[in-house]
């Protein structure tokens, strides 16, 4: 699953990626170009995702988590 979210100043994106890769090594973190939304790809679901990223010091409330609709083009048979 694909998430953004949210964040009104820069997180320490060293302590999320722990926290993310401590529950799903293969997780993938970036933050946008404008410096304002994390972009997340992990398995992990909503809530999941919202607890691990209060461990890393993240408010990740209704409205900054964002799942995006899923890109499977099914090509890997998945």
């Amino acid at each position: 699953m694909q998430y953004t979210v949210h964040v009104p100043c820069r997180p320490d994106l060293d302590a999320v990626e722990a926290a993310l890769l401590a529950v799903d090594p293969a997780a993938l973190l970036d933050l946008d170009p404008a410096g304002d939304q994390l972009r997340i790809a992990t398995w992990m679901t909503r809530d999941e995702l919202r607890r691990t990223l209060a461990r890393a010091g993240v408010d990740a409330g209704d409205e900054a988590l964002v799942q995006l609709p899923s890109e499977c083009c099914g090509g890997c048979g998945g």
